[in-house]
């Protein structure tokens, strides 16, 4: 898969809610190097495909009848935050986001700071929501540290962490070989998705033969006059109800936008019955929250249809909600894309590798071939003159020639 590096950099990254630094750090790096124009908002949101608010403004201010496309994913995954040391071996935790339910003492987690990875531990004490839907709190104990001492001299609350397995990530093998596990799949993989396209669309091709020429970057660059309308954000803290989605909605940007507007909404999302892992992205109609914008999917039904014929699927995706229900709210008409996921929020709904039994810590799983298709998709969506403007033509025409053809049935009298 192109850019699969890239995928396998960000699944080995630290993330938790409010706690995207180093997946920033990685994004921003590619991008980068790639020469793909983006930005921070102030969100502390990464904005993909233009250099900074004044471009950003300019390009949805440009009279079209090409909607600009808004990829969105998020780059949290659920996880904790330290509250205060117990001992210096032992850290007071609070939750952020959905968990597994069961087999949660002695699971293992990894512990990270601003400077990266730093140990593992595991759960020796744990409380759960009232609602019993995830963890509430708990405490961890440190099962490897190069300094317990000085670890536990810093602040407990610049120390983050999440459930841990034998490795960040890691490929199945046999039949499972197009498997790719790991500690957090939903959303980096949406966010991979993002960069992906984006490097695809605006990145600078490299240099032949491997040789490094900076001159020829600077003038291979896409200039902003040329470029796609094509936004992603990519946000924060989505597992704790959309914050950073919401919070770059609030800054009021869209509202000046003189053409239309596609809100994507790239998601992880777990599997149900007719979204299934190995059978393709899911063209999301809506979420548990709300159904999705019904003219866009039409268009993007008759796309997914010709660019996947046998590789996409098709449905409500209501086992939890996403962005996509910020982005209908905002009044931005709004598609979504979903792969399906394996052990959804780290708990064990399908076992496998790793399992701590029904319910208990798991680690999540995505087809590398849902992903490819993904991006598919992605790049089909960007297509010129798809017909958002006018969605149902085609269906009315056939609706008008139905009639025609049973008018004489209807003359005949009731």
């Amino acid at each position: 898969m192109k850019h699969d590096p890239l995928l396998r950099t960000l699944l080995s990254q630290p993330s938790a809610p409010f706690r995207e630094r180093h997946v920033i750090a990685a994004l921003t790096h590619e991008l980068k190097q790639g020469g793909v124009p983006h930005f921070v908002d102030p969100i502390g949101n990464i904005v993909v495909g233009v250099a900074n608010k004044a471009e950003y403004l300019k390009l949805i201010k440009t009279p079209s009848k090409e909607p600009v496309r808004i990829f969105i994913a998020h780059m949290d995954h659920p996880g904790f935050h330290g509250v205060k040391w117990k001992s210096p071996t032992q850290l007071e935790f609070k939750w952020h986001g959905g968990s597994p339910l069961e087999h949660i003492v002695g699971a293992g987690v990894w512990l990270a700071d601003e400077t990266g990875p730093l140990t593992h531990g595991k759960i020796v004490e744990v409380k759960m929501l009232e609602s019993g839907r995830a963890m509430k709190s708990g405490v961890i104990e440190f099962t490897t540290s190069p300094s317990q001492t000085t670890l536990a001299g810093l602040p407990a609350s610049s120390f983050y962490g999440g459930l841990s397995f034998r490795a960040t990530h890691w490929q199945g093998d046999g039949e499972d070989s197009q498997l790719i596990y790991t500690k957090a799949a939903d959303d980096l993989v949406g966010s991979f998705a993002i960069a992906s396209v984006a490097l695809d669309l605006l990145g600078i091709p490299p240099a032949k033969s491997g040789k490094a020429n900076t001159k020829k970057k600077k003038l291979t660059k896409v200039p902003a006059s040329k470029r796609p309308p094509f936004i992603g954000l990519l946000t924060r803290a989505e597992e704790v109800g959309f914050i950073g989605a919401i919070g770059h909605f609030e800054l009021g940007w869209l509202k000046s936008a003189k053409r239309p507007l596609l809100a994507v909404s790239l998601e992880t999302s777990r599997t149900l019955p007719g979204a299934e892992i190995g059978k393709g992205p899911v063209v999301r109609l809506g979420d548990r929250f709300t159904v999705f914008h019904p003219g866009c999917l039409h268009v993007f039904t008759e796309l997914a249809k010709k660019l996947l014929p046998e590789k996409h699927q098709r449905r409500i995706m209501d086992g939890g909600t996403c962005e996509g229900t910020t982005a209908t709210a905002y009044g931005i008409p709004t598609v979504g894309i979903s792969v399906p996921l394996g052990n959804y929020h780290n708990q064990s709904f399908q076992g496998g590798p790793d399992s701590r039994g029904p319910n208990g810590p798991a680690p999540e799983f995505v087809h590398l071939g849902d992903v490819e298709a993904l991006i598919t998709l992605c790049h089909g969506l960007m297509r010129p003159k798809l017909d958002w403007s006018n969605p149902w033509a085609s269906k009315v025409a056939e609706f008008k020639k139905n009639l025609k053809s049973y008018n004489a049935l209807l003359r005949s009298g009731p």
